[in-house]
């Protein structure tokens, strides 16, 4: 398994709307195709207006045929403008888990 780890700086004043846009909608388009969401979360302390949400796949093809498979998505490809017009900045990490770790 990988982890696909993404972070958003969402713009001053926004980051009610970006998790409305996501909760009502994005999920309902993301999930099905994407799968295992792990975890959404925002911070509270240290840089804030910042989101983190981390994805698992198979592995990095698995990762590659499913982002692939949204991107062609013509509800994506409506949706995305909304939801970019939140964000500041984009991060993108590919995380390899470790011989012990739980998630393998």
């Amino acid at each position: 398994m990988i982890v696909e780890e993404r972070i958003y700086r969402i713009r001053s004043g926004r980051l009610k709307e970006y998790l409305a846009l996501v909760r009502e909608e994005g999920l309902a388009i993301q999930q099905p195709i994407l799968g295992n969401l792990i975890a959404y979360f925002v911070s509270e302390i240290g840089p804030l207006n910042h989101v983190v949400h981390m994805w698992g796949y198979e592995d990095f093809a698995d990762r590659t045929r499913r982002r692939q498979e949204l991107a062609e998505d013509s509800r994506w490809q409506a949706f995305t403008p909304r939801l970019s017009a939140c964000i500041e900045t984009m991060e993108n990490r590919i995380l390899l888990p470790t011989d012990f770790s739980p998630l393998k």
